[in-house]
């Protein structure tokens, strides 16, 4: 198991436009960095073209995946509960920090 690519940045917190439920919330990882992560997870990637990481918004820090998006860039589930302890809503903007594991 590889790790130690880590990439930080902000992104604002939207909701899936397929269900407009609060418990399907997330974040856009930019482009460039979304360019980056494919190159460097090729031929590693999982179902659907997602990508294993460990998240830390804030003080709290969990395990999930990344997942590839129709507009070329992954995205970041965010769950209730980090929205919770962190204080987010939809529309507000978080710092992201995400560690690729298991490529």
């Amino acid at each position: 198991m590889l790790r130690g690519v880590i990439v930080t940045f902000d992104a604002d917190l939207w909701l899936w436009d397929a269900r407009k439920s609060e418990s399907w919330t997330f974040v856009s990882v930019p482009e460039a960095i979304s360019e980056e992560i494919q190159e460097i997870t090729e031929g590693a990637r999982r179902g659907f073209g997602s990508v294993r990481v460990i998240v830390t918004v804030g003080a709290t820090v969990w395990r999930t995946s990344i997942f590839p998006s129709a507009e070329g860039c992954y995205v970041l589930p965010i769950k209730r509960a980090v929205r919770k302890a962190e204080a987010l809503d939809v529309g507000g903007t978080a710092t992201v920090m995400i560690e690729l594991v298991d490529f």
